[in-house]
């Protein structure tokens, strides 16, 4: 990856200007100097829509894709190194292209790519270079859309994800109603064959095909198998119930005619799902319930008549007063649900509440809510068209619903976000989508993807899902993990720069909420841009002026790194107000890091309790073993003095010993587990669950202090204590207890 030098003074001189307002209007974080070149850049876009039946994941980054197929062409090594730069100068011609704003196929973006790159090497079409790229290309079986990040992306990814569930759930339809048709339709065939028009002449005539020398007659032949027809024909009820079926199965219009059905010209072939608004999907549910009552109808007694199951005198009655409260989620579910797309800055924000409305009913809707704007206005009243500053926390109130599936992300995450996404639109009831494109008009200059990026990096807009049915519990429903460094207020990053002598130079920064409100230009009002001359003392760190209490300094000033056109390096100090929302970001996330298990208020209140309760027990085997030793009234005080010593200094010991044989013992947190089960992975004979199935030691000596040392650093919660080795002869102890140190 291509890092920006960033510079301390914009002349390459030491001199410090103050700057313009001009140049203030520049302003951006500093990190995101090394993105200067993102087309340059192999990171998830450009992303291809994956088409096709039976397909597991619908999106998949180019990059990706140019790699495996680079893994089954070019071999390690310098053999292959020479295709390998040739697909990789293909991938970037692409990648160039879709940046330019190209969306064709994967397999014409590839030909159009291919054609070009050989024409500017002066080669002629199948000569060595085309050859190879076609080698690569043959290797490819998948294909679909490409498609860049850009303010539509959402939009785009999220209808081709409904789109695959929505053939999906077309196949399993189509196959069960075609099945049920054809066996209802044998069942009245069965029955035609034993009626009075089936055994006529005509009918015999034209079953039998030809009778070129007239040797039959059919006549006859209809008198004798009227005189031996059997008389079990199926009651005249059954055959109008089963043919009013057939005509409702064979007519429907949720998924279009299959096979075996067929569309009325004065019916719709197909109902469309998808809509721009919540009153739209609302007002379509309810024009259309009638049909779904109708067809669910239908489908049931199908079902019950191909089993020959239908009691006319116990179901007729049922079915007769058949209505919406009847209906099942299976069946709700058998149908295809709404696609809404709503958008803010554009979608007036009454539908909010409708789209609310609809998912606590658990109506079969999916909802996405496309975020542009996470900050929202500096004034206190937002558009009518704007769903206002709280667009960050729609998600987070969806989940309040409980049986509604809520995902939330940024448009730079999808991929990492797809499976949920999968799931969402599979899942039964409700669903809401929560996506921010990073489309932001007020902060120019920045691409999409890395504005949405540093959405989630800044805690304003993290990534997780609320999936009802993967458990009883929020352990299970809930899943934050798709955030980077989760277990932290901020992430953190290296930054590397030069000073004003030239010398390379990096520090660790963490990326914050006011680092990406530095980026939008309605906040650069409440900043101040200072010249490296006027750096002091008394300039604060963001991150570490929001662990102190408000107020508690007035002297010190809070600042974030920040570069100008030039890269240059400077402090920007920021103003109250990006404080107090940075406040209120933060105490957001570390609410939902509570939901997944994370520094969880109650736990580490009950962990407190059981670490004082043992405190307070080693004190008390202390004092009992510090009290002197009962002596009989009978003894000289000279006899009972002598001995009380040595059982005394031994109880102390044996305290001391105890204690210290309790710290040297490997424990867990066991009310703070998560049951991510990476502990039991690495020894499950060294680490148990309990019956909360939360991980605890189960048998210290069935394993390594290693195990332990590298369960330690790998748990998401860091739970784990190591304590000391208890096998001296175990290889590497000394860098292993250097590793255990910040788990003791």
């Amino acid at each position: 990856m291509q890092v920006a030098q960033i510079s301390t003074d914009p002349q390459g001189q030491g001199s410090d200007v103050f700057m313009e307002e001009a140049a203030l209007t520049a302003l951006r974080p500093a990190l995101f100097a090394r993105y200067n070149a993102l087309d340059s850049l192999r990171y998830d876009y450009p992303l291809v829509l994956i088409e096709g039946e039976e397909v597991e994941k619908p999106l998949m980054p180019l990059c990706h894709i140019v790699d495996e197929a680079l893994r089954l062409v070019a071999p390690q090594g310098p053999d292959g190194e020479e295709l390998r730069q040739q697909v990789l100068r293909l991938e970037q011609r692409m990648r160039e292209k879709v940046a330019a704003g190209a969306e064709e196929k994967l397999s014409e973006l590839w030909r159009i790519s291919v054609s070009e790159l050989v024409t500017e090497s002066g080669q002629s079409a199948f000569g060595p270079l085309d050859q190879n790229l076609d080698r690569a290309r043959q290797t490819i079986t998948l294909d679909g859309r490409v498609i860049g990040c850009t303010e539509a992306t959402p939009g785009k990814v999220l209808a081709h994800v409904w789109q695959s569930m929505h053939l999906a759930r077309a196949r399993k339809f189509r196959y069960k109603v075609d099945r049920l048709v054809l066996r209802l339709n044998d069942i009245l065939k069965s029955d035609h064959i034993k009626s009075d028009e089936a055994h006529s002449p005509e009918a015999l005539s034209k079953s039998m095909g030809l009778d070129g020398d007239n040797s039959i007659d059919f006549g006859v032949l209809s008198n004798i198998l009227h005189r031996v027809r059997p008389e079990d024909r199926l009651p005249a009820d059954r055959v109008a119930r089963i043919k009013h079926v057939l005509q409702v199965l064979q007519t429907q219009a949720f998924f279009g005619p299959g096979r075996a059905t067929y569309s009325y010209p004065d019916k719709a072939v197909c109902y469309s799902y998808v809509f721009q608004s919540c009153t739209e999907a609302l007002d379509a549910y309810r024009d259309r319930l009638p049909s779904v009552i109708e067809f669910s109808k239908a489908l049931a007694i199908a079902e019950m008549e191909v089993e020959n199951k239908y009691v006319p005198d116990l179901h007729d009655g049922v079915f007769a007063n058949f209505d919406e409260s009847d209906l099942t989620e299976e069946q709700m579910a058998f149908l295809p649900p709404a696609m809404i797309f709503l958008r803010d800055g554009v979608t007036e924000s009454s539908e909010i509440s409708r789209a609310y409305e609809a998912l606590a009913c658990g109506l079969p809707i999916k909802v996405m809510i496309q975020v542009d704007d996470i900050l929202g206005p500096t004034s206190p009243e937002p558009p009518r068209n704007s769903f206002g500053a709280g667009t960050a926390r729609l998600a987070s109130m969806a989940m309040g619903i409980n049986n509604a599936f809520v995902v939330q992300g940024s448009s730079a995450h999808m991929t990492r976000m797809q499976d949920a996404m999968v799931r969402a639109m599979h899942y039964g009831g409700s669903a809401m989508f929560s996506i921010y494109s990073g489309a932001t008009k007020t902060v120019p200059g920045v691409p999409a993807y890395i504005l949405a990026a540093a959405a989630t990096e800044a805690r304003l807009f993290p990534n997780f899902s609320y999936d009802p049915s993967a458990g009883p519990d929020l352990a299970s429903r809930f899943d934050l993990s798709a955030n980077p460094q989760m277990e932290k207020d901020w992430p953190e990053h290296t930054l590397r720069y030069e000073d004003p002598t030239g010398v390379r130079k990096e520090e660790v920064v963490s990326f914050t909420y006011g680092d990406f409100a530095l980026a939008d230009t309605r906040y650069h009002r409440f900043c101040e841009a200072i010249e490296r001359k006027s750096w002091s003392g008394d300039m604060v760190p963001f991150e570490e002026w929001l662990e102190t209490s408000g107020g508690s300094d007035a002297i010190k000033r809070a600042y974030v790194q920040g570069v100008d056109r030039q890269d240059a390096l400077m402090r920007v100090v920021v103003d109250d107000k990006i404080v107090a929302a940075a406040r209120r970001c933060k105490d957001a996330w570390n609410r939902l890091q509570e939901l997944a298990g994370i520094n969880n208020s109650y736990v580490l209140a009950q962990l407190a309790e059981e670490r004082r309760k043992r405190e307070a027990l080693l004190a008390e085997l202390s004092s009992d073993a510090a009290s002197p030793a009962a002596v009989e009234p009978a003894q000289p005080v000279a006899e009972a003095a002598q001995p009380t010593a040595e059982p005394q200094a031994a109880s102390e010991e044996e305290d001391s010993v105890a204690a210290e044989v309790m710290d040297d013992m490997p424990w867990i947190e066991t009310s703070r587990c998560t049951t991510c089960n990476e502990c039991r992975q690495i020894n499950d004979q060294l680490f148990g669950y309990n019956e909360n199935m939360q991980a605890f030691i189960a048998d210290p000596d069935a394993g390594t202090y290693r195990q332990l040392v590298e369960a330690a650093e790998g748990c998401q919660v860091s739970i784990i204590h190591p304590g000391k080795p208890r096998n001296p002869a175990e290889p590497d102890l000394d860098d292993l207890m250097e590793r255990a140190k910040p788990f003791l």
